[in-house]
């Protein structure tokens, strides 16, 4: 079963939300502003793919951190943030029997999903 992790209301979700459905993938939706996120899945996400692949620089949560954090992250200070401020964590994360997936790619979705 594949798992989507997010926040409902991002662009990009409702665009990869959108593609699955069209193609008739089924998934599950876990939204990180009403469940959290799993300490040991961040743990895992963040050894598959390492925490800056997770760690969203571009989001209104990694601005709104005081600059000392930012000149200071390293895996121990992201991994708190990310478990305290999940919105920070960039999304879509989709696990899948293959692997996870971080942020929306059509062409990699469909290699991944539609082998």
């Amino acid at each position: 079963m594949n798992i989507m992790y997010g926040i409902k209301n991002c662009d990009t979700i409702k665009k990869a939300r959108r593609w699955l459905e069209e193609r008739n993938i089924s998934y599950e939706f876990h939204d990180f502003r009403e469940h959290g996120v799993n300490p040991i899945q961040l743990r895992n996400w963040t050894n598959e793919l390492g925490w800056q692949t997770l760690l969203n620089k571009r989001s209104t949560t990694w601005r709104k951190l005081p600059e000392e954090s930012k000149q200071n992250m390293d895996e121990a200070l992201a991994l708190h943030i990310m478990e305290d401020q999940p919105t920070i964590i960039k999304r879509p994360v989709l696990e899948t029997a293959t692997g996870t997936l971080v942020g929306f790619n059509e062409t990699t979705y469909q290699k991944t999903l539609l082998f």
